[in-house]
Parts: C-alpha cells; structure tokens; sequence
C-alpha cells in the first residue's frame, strides 16, 4: 500500500509524534509511507525514521480546501491508497482529497478523545480508549476502531544514559534527592493546571523532603510556569524547581527521573521507561498507577476529571518518597504494561488491518453516498465554524472537547 500520513502539527506533542512513529513501523512491515506537515522540530523525526516529508504551509486554514486539493494531486500522482489523518482538522482535508479519486480512502485518528460529530460518518475512525469507542460507534454508522496510543518500547528503555542531561541542567545527586519530572507542552490546555499545581506541590514539599521536579517543554504558558517556579524556589530555600526548555529528543528527561507525572502519551512513555507514575487530570485529578487503579485508565484512557488537586499530588508523591520498595515495583511493571499492550509493534499490525479494511470497504460505497455524506459532513462544518466565530465575539470561545468531559465524568462514577 501507499500511505500518506498526515499529523495535526509537526511540534513536539504526543498525537504527531504516534503518528509518525507509527507511520514508520507500517513502513516496515512493507509498505510505501511518507508524511505531510508543515516545518516544524518533528521534521527532524520524520527524517530520522527514514519518511519522506512533503512541506506544508505553517500559516494555512484548518482544515484548508487549498491543502485538500494538494493532497489530491499527490494522491492521483503518486496512486495513494490511505490519506491518514491525525485529529479532526487533517482528517477533513483527507477526506476532501479522496472524495473523487476512486481507489483511494481516508482514515482518521483521534488520539485527543474529542471527536468532531461532523466528521464523514462513514470514515474509518480510530481512537485512543475503549470508552470513547463505544461512545464513538454508538453513535456514528461507519467504523469505529481502538488503537491505545503506542510507545516504541526500544526506544523508550529504562537503561538509556541520562547523565549528559543531568550534567547539562545540573541535576546533581547529591543528598538522596528524588527526581521527579514531567514532559509537556507548556500551554493552557489540559497542561498548565497540572504542572502549576506540581510546582506548588514542590515549593512547600521541597522543605522538608529531598524532591526536585523538572519541566521539560516549552509554549505560550512558559513565562507563568517560570513565575511559579520562581517563588516555589523562593519558598522551599532551594532548587526545587528546573524548566529545561524543549528539547529535540526529550528521552533523556524521562530517564533522568525517579517518578514521572503525565497524561496521554507522556503517560505511556514513562511506563516504557520504567518509571513510577502519577497521572495528571484536570480539575485536580492525580491518581498512582497502581494494579489497582489501571482498570480506570484502559477504560478512559491516562487522564481523569476531577480531584483534590495539590491535596492528592502530595499524598501520592509521599507515598512513593516514604516506600522505595513499591517505586521498585511499580517501574517494573509500568515497563511490563507498557512492552504487553502499548508496544509499536502490535499498533502497527492492528493499523494495517484497519487500512484493508477501509480501502475494501471504499471500493463498495457508491460515489453518490460518498458526495451526499461529504456534503453533510461540510454543512456541519460550516455551523461549526459560524458558532466558534460567535463565541469569540462574545468572549465565550471555549476548547474544543467536543465530548472529552462528559467521557471522563462518565469513568469517574462509581
């Protein structure tokens, strides 16, 4: 098969970076694969992999009828099979650039948990959890797959060297001080509250325990994370806190750490790396991996709504720092969860499977269901970009969780 995979952004960020990775493992398995996107640092992956990259303009409309036409000349000039978009916007675009070419198909992933209701009813679909499969495909005719999102579990190993990272941010290992990191974007959404909260976390438990917490990423929000970081230095009497930026390759970040806070994707690589885990939320979520709690997160996926916030990090982080023993336990089998269900391997047969699927399933639908369901598909575009323009106007524009809140409300019963 030809396949295009085209990821929502090519910034450091977990959706693209599956996208990519993934991408590259479908190639090994034989077949033709390349990656559309925009400038951006995972360019560099992209060619690390071995993938070709066709450019993309940054400043475009998303989604754009000018990037579905391109797609659609390279679908017709490089006979493409799959156009494969990641999260709602590219998926648009692929299915406007497959609409009229017979042969070939779109597919979309969404890895956010908030799945657009305009998107083509009949588009393959694949997501991240078993909760927004059964939410997705009980409520849309096309097909609805789950594909937990994937960790190169050979990359991503516990024994990868860390102390050129250590030396250059100078995280010293004097005084028995336990490392404690998290991996993100530093934006408002999902992220900021989290990593504002730790950070407070470490300003008062810094004064008394030997914890260090280190922010590895970069964004819009970053000057207000310095600010915190600033005054829980302040008030912990030391360096509590360390910001290191965005960095190309931020495995050495997970390495260097004794204890690893995230969501999403991040989550999922802490396990492969071995690390003892607390999962971030919103609206003060923390919860340990545990045996225990695991259940809750193969059902919503690494995330959760609502919680005590600081209250619940600092009983979590405490419980870790009074009992070496069951850090010890619970990396080992962080890594055994992650090698058994999340390897990239395993994706990748269960990927190519879909694509078959799809482009079987293409090859039967007539072209007037196709035009019909593309033109209702635009319709509901277009009233959603009518009320986002309205929102704004009014100073009520929200983030676009379509269906994420009342998923994770839903998991959180009892």
């Amino acid at each position: 098969m030809r396949i295009l995979i085209y990821p929502h952004a090519m910034e450091i960020g977990g959706s693209q970076i599956n996208a990519i990775e993934l991408g590259a493992a479908v190639r090994d398995l034989g077949h033709e694969v390349a990656v559309i996107g925009e400038p951006g640092p995972l360019v560099d992956l992209v060619e690390k992999l071995g993938l070709e990259h066709l450019p993309l303009p940054a400043d475009r409309k998303r989604p754009s009828p000018s990037v579905a036409r391109r797609i659609r000349g390279l679908v017709r000039s490089r006979r493409l099979d799959i156009v494969h978009g990641y999260e709602w916007p590219p998926a648009m675009d692929a299915a406007g650039a497959t609409l009229t070419v017979p042969g070939a198909t779109a597919v979309c992933t969404i890895m956010s948990m908030a799945v657009a209701p305009f998107l083509p009813a009949h588009m393959p679909l694949v997501v991240g959890t078993e909760a927004l499969r059964r939410h997705s495909a009980a409520r849309r005719p096309g097909p609805v797959h789950l594909i937990e999102p994937p960790v190169d579990v050979t990359l991503n190993t516990p024994d990868l060297p860390a102390a050129a990272f250590r030396s250059e941010f100078g995280l010293d290992r004097d005084s028995g001080i336990v490392d404690i990191g998290v991996v993100c974007r530093l934006v408002p959404e999902l992220k900021l509250e989290g990593v504002l909260t730790a950070i407070d976390v470490m300003g008062t438990l810094g004064r008394t325990h030997p914890v260090r917490l280190t922010i590895t990423g970069d964004g819009i929000a970053r000057a207000d994370v310095e600010a915190r970081a600033a005054a829980a230095n302040a008030a912990a009497g030391r360096r509590v806190v360390v910001l290191t930026g965005e960095l190309r390759d931020p495995r050495p970040a997970y390495a260097a750490a004794d204890i690893m806070l995230g969501m999403g994707s991040s989550a999922l690589r802490a396990l492969a790396f071995g690390r003892p885990l607390i999962v971030q939320g919103e609206q003060g979520f923390w919860e340990l991996l545990t045996p225990e709690t695991v259940d809750l997160f193969l059902e919503q996926g690494w995330y959760g709504l609502g919680g005590s916030g600081a209250p619940a990090l600092t009983a979590h982080l405490l419980r870790l720092l009074d009992d070496p023993a069951l850090r010890s336990r619970l990396s080992a089998y962080g890594r055994e969860l992650a090698v058994e269900r999340y390897s990239l391997l395993r994706a990748a047969h269960t990927q190519l499977a879909i694509y078959q699927q799809a482009l079987a399933a293409a090859s039967t639908r007539p072209a007037g269901a196709r035009a019909w369901e593309a033109s209702r598909s635009a319709a509901g575009l277009f009233t959603y970009k009518v009320d986002r323009k309205y929102q704004a106007f009014r100073g009520t524009q929200r983030r676009d969780d379509f269906n994420v809140a009342v998923l994770a409300k839903q998991a959180m019963k009892p």
